[in-house]
């Protein structure tokens, strides 16, 4: 009798849980190890399973006996035991490549340094509405290994990170979407822009002719990594500078969609429940999907005219004394910051800062002096902000929780103003996560 195959699984998040399950269902001998502590909920999935674990450690011995090792998109390669798994031959691969091989599920797999998770949502809103079989998963909620061990799809809609992407290898995506690339994380890809490009366009590796291939064109870095006579799947580019033959652009501010001459998709961009520049772009990739899988007009429609978006992108909290309060925690990086200041009016109080990843704040200089009349830092360390933006801002103040920054904006508020937390920065320093400081955030502006 052949001895049961081992499989080490790194990292027991939402990921790395999932793929611990469809590994034991497919009758792999499994070993579960976290350098830092387990969550009680993952840890019960795993003891209910009769799944190994290990927490605070990684154990060499348990490890590197490995047939493969999955590995979380958190811990990057430069991680000791990574380099030793790597030095030994394992393989290493992420949990959406172990997955893929479990399903016979077509996926929709979304990228791109910012609104991925707004792109997903509407493009699995969209799906679900016309009636599709539709799994979501990846970047956002659910474990696409977990929901392959234990549903059934026919469709899967995939928000996929950079991390995610650099380790799969034999995955390939019926429908890939690269929505932009600007600089983030480049803290992971020694600082080069052009690795971190590379990385984002693997989305579209192995695709073939029958496969299809969507990205905005007037992203100046896709459009640099973009080598067309490499990509085999069919092409279709969106843009809201100029008219595109086949694919989506925006004229008079009506989007139109024309993947089918003969039905094309005709929409005003103020029938979209999303709103700003940004959104549009978002709006036309789920629209191109949608009509490459022959979703009725009406139903694609409907649809993004009543989209709800996630909690802590751009969400509205209240509206106390004629002021605005919004909620965009989930801006980690200063793209995201600029998209949310494009989307809002002028006379704003900005709450930013956190933990900077090597941010290069210049791209928000022109955003901000127009529009900005005061920055409230939120972090342990403000020093790059305030050398950043001392000639923008007459007023830069340092606070250091979520209920005296909003304290301090109420102040310095009047009618007619936006208050955005908009952070521009990971949030470890003070928070949790950026859900814990939206959410403590919406607290503190309902206690005004």
């Amino acid at each position: 009798m052949m001895e049961r195959q081992k499989i080490v699984v790194l990292g027991a998040g939402e990921s790395g849980v999932g793929a611990a399950i469809l590994a034991r269902k497919k009758g792999f001998d499994v070993f579960v190890s976290d350098f830092g502590t387990i969550g009680n909920q993952y840890k019960e999935s795993l003891k209910d399973l009769k799944i190994l674990f290990e927490e605070n450690q990684h154990t060499s011995d348990q490890i590197l006996d490995a047939a493969e090792v999955i590995k979380s998109p958190g811990i990057p390669d430069t991680a000791a035991i990574v380099k030793e798994i790597k030095k030994k031959g394992i393989p290493v691969i992420s949990e959406i490549e172990f997955a893929k091989r479990y399903t016979d599920a077509k996926t929709i797999c979304i990228t791109g340094s910012n609104g991925k998770t707004t792109t997903t949502m509407l493009t699995y809103h969209i799906l679900k509405r016309a009636g599709l079989k539709v799994g979501l998963a990846g970047n956002i909620g659910n474990s696409f290994a977990a929901l392959v061990a234990t549903e059934e799809f026919d469709w899967f809609v995939l928000e996929l990170s950079s991390f995610m992407l650099d380790d799969m290898f034999d995955f390939r995506a019926d429908i890939a979407v690269l929505l932009n690339i600007t600089p983030d994380h480049l803290d992971r890809y020694e600082y080069k822009i052009d690795n971190y490009a590379a990385s984002k366009m693997r989305v579209t590796r192995n695709q073939t002719a029958e496969d299809t291939f969507i990205f905005c064109a007037d992203d100046e870095e896709t459009l640099k990594v973009l080598n067309p006579d490499k990509i085999k799947s069919k092409k279709y580019p969106f843009s809201i500078r100029r008219k595109i033959e086949n694919g989506a652009y925006l004229e008079n501010n009506n989007i139109h969609i024309n993947i089918n001459l003969n039905d094309q998709l005709t929409m005003s961009i103020t029938e979209l429940a999303l709103q700003g520049k940004h959104n549009i772009y978002n709006s036309m990739a789920s629209g191109i999907v949608a009509k490459v899988l022959d979703i009725r007009n009406t139903t694609i429609r409907e649809s993004m005219g009543d989209f709800k978006n996630i909690e802590h992108r751009l969400e509205h909290v209240a509206k106390i004394s004629g002021v605005d309060y919004i909620n965009d925690s989930k801006a980690t990086n200063v793209n995201s910051t600029w998209y949310a200041l494009e989307s809002v009016g002028t006379d704003v109080i900005l709450i930013m800062g956190g933990v900077d990843k090597g941010n290069d704040y210049s791209m928000l200089k022109d955003m901000v002096h127009q529009k900005v009349k005061a920055i409230i830092c939120l972090g342990k360390d403000n020093k790059q902000i305030h050398e950043a933006f001392e000639d923008d801002v007459e007023i830069i103040v340092n606070t250091f929780s979520a209920h005296e920054a909003v304290q301090v904006a109420y102040h310095l508020a009047k009618k007619g103003d936006t208050v955005l937390l908009s952070p521009a920065c990971a949030s470890f320093d003070l928070f949790k996560n950026y859900e814990d400081r939206g959410n403590q955030f919406k607290t503190a502006v309902k206690e005004l």
